[in-house]
């Protein structure tokens, strides 16, 4: 008698163990990914802070070094501006008309919320106040109600 050909291939048993295997991988990457995710918004955030917190510092920068003055400097702003919009508008620079200086090119999104909302501070409120006094921007902070991976919330960051 001659040998018998052997069939090539994979056993249902074979298969039903890769598969296994495969989903016990995927199920431990999964939560992995999303917190890679997580924490890739959390540093957008802190860069977009960085960003308006500074602009905002250079602005009072501006006005306490007379470079911004006059009208565009409200009694009472403590030299901050009157709204995120002056930063990317501009303001007229004193003594030059035709100078503009500006402080941002556009508002930055929060990553938490998607929008270019933040919630803002005036120099007369509270350091922890989430309600705006309307007058000036001394500080911005996230409107996001969700809680970083250090279990602290984005708005007070």
């Amino acid at each position: 008698m001659g040998a018998r050909p052997t069939e090539g291939g994979f056993t249902y048993l074979e298969m039903v163990a890769t598969a296994a295997i495969l989903m016990i991988l995927a199920s431990a990457v999964l939560p992995m990914t999303r917190v890679v995710r997580t924490r890739q918004k959390e540093l957008e955030l802190r860069r977009a802070l960085r960003i308006i917190r500074t602009a905002l510092d250079d602005y009072k920068k501006a006005v306490d070094t007379g470079k911004i003055g006059g009208t565009d400097v409200k009694v009472g702003s403590e030299g901050y501006p009157p709204d995120l919009d002056t930063l990317v508008k501009g303001v007229n620079q004193v003594g030059k008309t035709d100078v503009k200086l500006k402080f941002l090119r556009r508002i930055p999104s929060d990553p938490m919320t998607g929008k270019t909302e933040w919630g803002q501070r005036c120099y007369q409120d509270d350091p922890d106040s989430t309600s705006w006094c309307g007058e000036n921007v001394w500080d911005v902070y996230s409107k996001s109600e969700s809680k970083g991976l250090d279990g602290s919330h984005y708005k007070e960051w």
